[in-house]
């Protein structure tokens, strides 16, 4: 399909946002401009919001009706997520993913977007502001890294490895109480695993392949959307954990990210168990 904006625009726009809003202010926040949302490691800064507001202004302006949907416009007002299910045309933002990274001075953050068209994900963008290059993926043609020369490169996973052999990503913060206490024990079974606090690089080191998975309980429309399109544009299996498939209005059921489905189903047995 055609979609009414061009995704290199898309992705014009939110590097516009990171040079203009955020990396100004990298290492640069008072602290009257960071405050705590959920929890004290859950934050939200003057750049955030500032990043969302210039990205909300440029899309409505580009594309006027598209239901726009960021994660601090969703803090403001929750009522809005419950939009994105029914919406004909949407896009969904993350102005900073990474935002503990990027309030403490480490240069590990990204900004996102994702289209969603009558309930599906259609193009994925994934910002680097400190590398400045995207990673980027419109469904059925392929994940791309594109720099700002125009230069593009298909990305692709990394081969399957033996459960023992496999590296890979696992934000075991969100999993709770015993849950979190068997997920753990059993990332015993892996050679590597990892949590960089930022979804965006993680899902940008899974695409690139350089880790064979990623494992996530908390879902998030921004936090997922741009990223597990990407994965599977470059040829990985992502599922939640029960199997089924992960869609735009999901925000419970964990998701993981493989290679292959073999190595999913691996990795969903002794890794997640019963």
């Amino acid at each position: 399909m055609t979609l009414p904006l061009d995704v290199s625009k898309l992705a014009d726009i939110l590097r516009l946002a990171a040079k203009t809003e955020i990396l100004p202010r990298f290492r640069r926040l008072g602290s009257g401009d960071v405050r705590a949302k959920s929890e004290p490691s859950d934050l939200v800064t003057e750049a955030d919001e500032a990043a969302e507001r210039l990205i909300r202004r440029e899309i409505e302006a580009a594309i006027p009706g598209a239901l726009f949907i960021g994660e601090e416009s969703v803090a403001a007002d929750p009522a809005l997520l419950g939009k994105l299910a029914d919406a004909d045309f949407a896009v969904i933002v993350d102005p900073i993913d990474g935002t503990f990274n990027f309030a403490s001075g480490i240069p590990a953050f990204g900004v996102m977007a994702a289209v969603v068209y009558k309930g599906e994900t259609i193009a994925g963008i994934i910002y680097d502001p400190m590398g400045d290059d995207w990673v980027m993926a419109e469904k059925g043609a392929g994940a791309f890294l594109r720099r700002p020369d125009g230069e593009a490169v298909r990305l692709s996973v990394a081969a399957p490895q033996p459960l023992g052999d496999m590296v890979g990503m696992a934000s075991a913060g969100y999993f709770f109480g015993h849950t979190r206490e068997h997920i753990l024990a059993n990332l015993a079974k892996v050679r590597l695993f990892a949590s960089y606090r930022c979804a965006a690089h993680e899902y940008r080191t899974f695409a690139s392949g350089h880790v064979q998975f990623a494992l996530y309980n908390k879902l998030m429309p921004w936090d997922h959307l741009a990223g597990t399109l990407i994965g599977t544009e470059a040829g990985g299996y992502i599922r939640r954990l029960d199997g089924s498939a992960y869609l735009p209005h999901h925000v419970e059921g964990g998701l993981l990210a493989a290679t292959d489905e073999d190595s999913w189903q691996t990795l969903r047995r002794e890794i997640i168990g019963e």
